[in-house]
């Protein structure tokens, strides 16, 4: 069996909650927050919160660059909620000066669910994951507006005029989730990026 080190990005948000999953798959998941635990690792997951005060910190900590960079060199990585938006090349309703990792060809909507207050749970159906639905928390959550031709659309959901938006997708080593799946005590999204992401593409290379 290939072994996957998976570090967690320890800047802010619910990061020992995406350890546990990741554990619960079998995985060595760890906490990252500096260069050198960044550099020992073959796979990021970036976790909910705040987008602009992850960004923020990793450029304070001297982190940006270097993790724009594995993402570029083809680092497995996957962001849920906030997450997904630090890995989109465009964020509508930014603030001023908002950094992203970036890697997917996406455009993302921060908050497109509303505020707080306006929290759910649905379920999902989810490309590549069998049943039942997908248990989907959605927390402030963004969605996609738009994706390229390199993005494939796993999970939507209809809004309330009838239209649909993109809440999961895949770029390649690239995984994206507007929803929190490590609320759920389902591991099932993050053993699909274990097994078919993370492990597929250090198999591939090895």
């Amino acid at each position: 069996m290939v072994i996957v080190k998976i570090g967690v990005l320890a800047l802010q948000g619910d990061v020992r909650e995406h350890i546990q999953s990741l554990s619960d798959c079998g995985v060595d998941a760890r906490a990252v927050k500096t260069k050198e635990e960044i550099k020992e690792i073959s796979a990021l997951v970036i976790p909910g919160g705040e987008s602009t005060t992850i960004a923020k910190l990793a450029r304070a900590f001297d982190l940006m660059d270097l993790i724009k960079d594995r993402i570029k060199s083809g680092m497995p990585t996957y962001g849920s909620c906030a997450g997904m938006i630090l890995l989109s090349d465009v964020v509508k309703d930014a603030i001023q000066g908002q950094e992203t990792f970036g890697g997917i060809d996406m455009v993302v909507r921060r908050n497109a669910f509303g505020r707080q207050v306006d929290s759910f749970e649905t379920d999902l159906k989810f490309k590549g994951i069998t049943e039942p639905a997908v248990r989907a928390v959605f927390i402030r959550a963004p969605w996609v507006e738009s994706v390229g031709a390199s993005v494939e659309v796993l999970a939507e959901i209809t809004d309330a005029t009838g239209l649909k938006h993109p809440v999961a997708v895949r770029s390649g080593h690239l995984l994206a989730t507007s929803f929190h799946p490590e609320l759920t005590g389902d591991n099932r999204v993050h053993r699909f990026f274990v097994e078919n992401i993370c492990r597929e593409l250090a198999g591939s290379k090895g």
